[in-house]
C-alpha cells in the first residue's frame, strides 16, 4: 500500500503511514529542555528578560513625593509616612483598562486603609497584638490577591503599610486619623495611576493585544526549534491576558464604538492565528521562513496605528506553490485576511469578528474567593503558609528581644513571595544581600541629617528607582527599596542611626531564615501534589473539546466555541504554572522532574484540541469512533489519577486530526516511563532503608558481644 500525505501539511513533516511499515511515518516534534530553577550567581545577580518599567517608576516617584509632602504639611512628618505608604496603590493594576482600574485601585486603597487601621489598633493594644496583626494582614492579603488575580507586587505592600503603621506614634483615639491619612495617600496613588486616561485612554488593552501579536511572532520563530513548547506557553498566556483585558474594557458606551470593535476583531484574529500556528508547529520539524514572524510583528505595531498594517501581498512569496489545504497555507491566509481587514476598514462594526465578546465583563469576586478555598486550590496552602510563617517570625523576634520587629515580618513576606523552595532561597539571598547594602546607603543618608524636604524627595526617588528594576532582579530592587523604607521608618519613629542600621540587618537575616524555614516545612509539596490533578484537568478539557468537535449532534456556535477555548486555555496555562512551581519544591522535585515529558505531551494534546475548535466546519465522525476517542482520554485520565501505566488499545484513525493520536500515544508512553521511574525510585529507597536497618542491627549485635 502506498503512502498518503499528512492532511493539511506541505509535506515537510513527512508522509503519514497507513499500513506500509517500511516507512517510518511522520516525526514528532522534539521535546524542549525542561525548566531548571537554580540557586547560583546568575539567579541572584542576573537580570531577567523584559523591559525597564519607566512608566511605573515615574508614577511611583511622583505619587510618593506628592502624598508625603502634602501629608507632612497638613499633619506633620511622623504620621505623613502613612500617606507615603498609601500612595503605593499606584503600583497595582498597572496593565488593566482604566475603567476597571479605577474600581480595582479603590479596593486596593481600601485594603491599605484596613491594613493601617489594623496595625495602628494593634500597636495601641500591645506589641504582641502588633505581631499577630502583621501575620494576619500577610495571610489575608495573600489570599485575596491570589484569588482576585491581583498582579505583582501582590501582598508585600499591604504588609509593609500595616507593619510601619505599628510604629507610628499614637493611641486608640488616633486610629481614625491614621486611616484617613493612609486614605489620602491612596487617593493620590489612584489619581497618578489614572492620569494616563486623559492622553492614552485605550493604551492598556492595545498593549495587551499588541503583546499577543509579539508573542505570536516569537512562537513563529520557535517552530522547529527546541524552544517550541516554551514559546507556545508564552503565546497562550499572552492571548489569554489579551482576552481578559479587552473584556474588562467593554463598558456600555465604549462597547459599540469603532475602536472597541477593531480591538475585538484584532483579538479574534490573533487568537485564530495562534491556534493555526499550533497546528503548524506540531506537524513541522523545520523552521518557518523569517518573513512570517516579521509580518506578525508588523501587525503588533498596527494595533496602535492601523495605518502601519502590513500589506497582505507580502505573504504571496510564502504561499506560492503551496496546496490550499496545507496548514501553512491556512496560517498565512489568516494573517493576510487580518491585515486586509485592518487596512480596509480598521475592523469596523460590520466585521463578524468585531461582535460582542461571549463572556461577563467583571470576574465573579465572591465566587473566586470561594473556589480559592477548595481542596484542589494552591491558594489556600500558600495563604496559610504566609500567615503562619510571618506570625511565627514576629513572635520569634519578640521572644529574643528584637526591638521594633516589624521589619522581620516584612522580610519574611518578601521572601515567601518566591513561591517554591528554590525561588524562596533565591529571594532570601537577594533580600539579605540587598538589605545589607541598602542599610549602609540609608544609614549614610540619615547620618547626614537631611531636611524634611530632602527626605521626601529622596524617598520618592528611591521608590521610583526600586520599581524600575525590581521586576528584573529582586536584589537590586531590595537594595533601593531599603533606603526608602529606612527614611520612612526613621521619620515615623526616630532612633539612633547605628541602632537602626544594626536592627535592620539582624531583622532581615532573621526574617529571611524564618521565611526559608516556612517554605521548607509548610506545604512544601503543595504544587507537586497537585500536578497530577492539573494534568487531569487539561485532559478533561481536551476530551470535552474533542467530543464537541467530533460529535455529529453538537452544534458549535460562537458562545460554545468561546467557552471551550477559554476553559481549555486556562487549564493549559495553569498546568505549566503548577509544574514550574513543583520543580522547585525540594525534595519532591526529584519525583516531579520525570513528569516533564508527560506535561509536554499533555500540553500538546490540549493545544491540538484547542486548535481543532478553530477549524471552520469540522469533520464529524461516527459514533463508534467518537466512543473510542472518548475511551482513550478516560483511560489516560484514570491512569494519571491512579498513578499506573495506561492500558491503551488501538486508537481510531482521525484523518482530519492526525497529530492528536500521535500525542496521545506519546502521552501514554511518557506516563508509563514516569510510573516506572517512580517504582524504581521506591525500590531503591526500600533497599536503602533495608540496608540501613541491617547495619543498625549488626551494630547492636556487635555492641552486645
Amino acid at each position: 500500500m502506498g503512502h498518503v500525505r499528512d492532511l493539511g501539511t506541505t509535506g515537510d513533516t513527512g508522509p503519514l503511514d497507513v499500513g506500509d511499515t517500511s516507512h517510518p511515518g511522520p516525526r514528532r516534534v522534539a521535546v524542549g529542555e525542561r525548566p531548571r530553577p537554580r540557586v547560583d550567581l546568575r539567579a541572584v545577580f542576573g537580570l531577567e528578560s523584559g523591559a525597564w518599567a519607566w512608566t511605573t517608576a515615574a508614577q511611583a516617584a511622583i505619587a510618593m513625593t506628592v502624598s508625603f509632602a502634602l501629608a507632612a504639611w497638613l499633619f506633620g512628618p511622623q504620621v505623613a509616612t502613612l500617606a507615603a505608604m498609601g500612595s503605593m496603590t499606584v503600583l497595582y493594576e498597572k496593565k488593566t483598562p482604566y475603567v476597571y482600574r479605577s474600581a480595582a485601585l479603590a479596593l486596593v486603597g481600601l485594603g491599605f486603609v484596613i491594613s493601617v487601621s489594623l496595625g495602628s489598633l494593634a500597636s495601641a493594644l500591645s506589641p504582641w497584638a502588633a505581631v499577630f496583626s502583621i501575620g494576619l494582614t500577610a495571610g489575608l492579603a495573600t489570599w485575596v490577591c491570589a484569588a482576585w488575580r491581583v498582579d505583582k507586587p501582590g501582598p508585600l505592600f499591604f504588609v509593609l503599610v500595616g507593619a510601619i503603621s505599628t510604629i507610628v506614634p499614637g493611641g486608640l483615639a488616633d486610629v481614625p486619623l491614621h486611616a484617613a491619612i493612609a486614605a489620602s495617600g491612596a487617593a493620590v496613588g489612584w489619581a497618578v495611576s489614572m492620569s494616563g486616561v486623559f492622553v492614552r485612554a485605550r493604551h492598556p488593552e492595545r498593549q495587551a493585544v499588541a503583546g499577543a501579536y509579539r508573542k505570536l511572532a516569537v512562537l513563529l520563530r520557535a517552530v522547529g526549534t527546541p524552544e517550541l513548547d516554551h514559546a507556545q506557553h508564552d503565546a497562550s498566556v499572552a492571548v489569554a491576558d489579551a482576552w481578559r483585558l479587552v473584556l474588562l474594557a467593554q463598558t456600555r458606551g465604549y462597547r459599540t464604538s469603532d475602536e472597541a470593535a477593531r480591538l475585538r476583531s484584532l483579538l479574534r484574529w490573533v487568537s485564530d492565528m495562534h491556534l493555526a500556528t499550533t497546528q503548524v508547529c506540531m506537524a513541522r520539524p523545520t523552521p518557518l521562513p523569517p518573513e512570517a514572524a516579521a509580518f506578525a510583528e508588523r501587525m503588533a505595531a498596527a494595533v496602535a496605528a492601523p495605518e502601519k498594517a502590513p500589506d497582505p501581498a507580502d505573504l504571496d512569496g510564502l504561499r506560492r506553490g503551496m496546496r490550499p489545504r496545507s496548514l501553512e497555507a491556512r496560517l498565512y491566509g489568516l494573517m493576510a485576511r487580518a491585515a486586509t481587514t485592518e487596512r480596509r476598514d480598521a475592523g469596523g462594526l460590520d466585521d463578524e469578528r468585531a461582535r460582542t465578546l461571549h463572556d461577563e465583563r467583571y470576574p465573579a469576586l465572591w465566587g473566586a474567593l470561594r473556589s480559592s478555598l477548595s481542596q484542589d486550590s494552591l491558594i489556600r496552602p500558600t495563604a496559610l503558609r504566609m500567615w503562619i510563617t510571618v506570625t511565627a517570625a514576629g513572635a520569634l523576634a519578640m521572644a529574643v528581644g528584637l526591638e521594633n520587629s516589624y521589619w522581620v515580618g516584612i522580610t519574611t513576606t518578601a521572601v515567601l513571595q518566591g513561591g517554591n523552595v528554590v525561588l524562596t532561597l533565591n529571594r532570601s539571598v537577594q533580600r539579605s544581600l540587598g538589605t545589607l547594602v541598602g542599610v549602609v546607603i540609608g544609614a549614610l543618608i540619615i547620618a547626614a541629617h537631611p531636611p524634611l524636604a530632602g527626605v521626601i524627595v529622596l524617598a520618592g526617588l528611591f521608590q521610583g528607582a526600586a520599581q524600575l528594576v525590581i521586576g528584573r532582579n529582586f536584589f537590586y530592587g531590595s537594595l533601593l527599596i531599603t533606603p526608602m523604607a529606612l527614611l520612612l521608618s526613621y521619620t515615623a519613629a526616630p532612633h539612633p542611626i547605628t541602632e537602626l542600621a544594626e536592627t535592620r540587618i539582624v531583622d532581615t537575616v532573621v526574617g529571611s531564615l524564618v521565611g526559608l524555614a516556612g517554605a521548607m516545612l509548610l506545604w512544601r509539596g503543595a504544587s507537586a501534589t497537585r500536578l497530577p490533578q492539573s494534568i487531569v484537568g487539561v485532559l478533561e478539557e481536551a476530551r470535552r473539546s474533542m467530543a464537541a468537535v467530533l460529535d455529529q449532534d453538537t452544534v458549535i456556535d460562537g458562545r460554545l466555541r468561546y467557552e471551550l477555548r477559554r476553559d481549555m486555555r486556562a487549564a493549559l496555562v495553569s498546568l505549566r504554572g503548577v509544574y514550574e512551581s513543583a520543580i522547585g519544591d525540594v525534595p519532591r522535585a526529584a519525583s516531579t522532574q520525570p513528569l516533564w515529558p508527560v506535561v509536554v505531551a499533555t500540553q500538546r494534546t490540549g493545544y491540538l484540541a484547542l486548535s481543532a475548535l478553530a477549524l471552520d466546519g469540522p469533520e464529524p465522525v461516527g459514533t463508534i469512533t467518537l466512543q473510542r476517542v472518548d475511551l482513550a482520554f478516560r483511560e489516560l485520565i484514570s491512569a494519571m489519577e491512579e498513578r499506573r501505566t495506561p492500558r491503551m488499545g488501538a486508537l481510531p484513525r482521525l484523518p482530519a486530526y492526525p497529530r492528536i493520536n500521535m500525542e496521545l500515544r506519546a502521552l501514554s508512553t511518557a506516563m508509563a516511563g514516569a510510573v516506572a521511574q517512580d517504582e524504581r525510585t521506591a525500590r531503591l529507597e526500600a533497599e536503602k532503608r533495608a540496608e540501613l536497618e541491617r547495619r543498625r542491627a549488626q551494630g547492636d549485635l556487635d555492641a552486645d558481644l
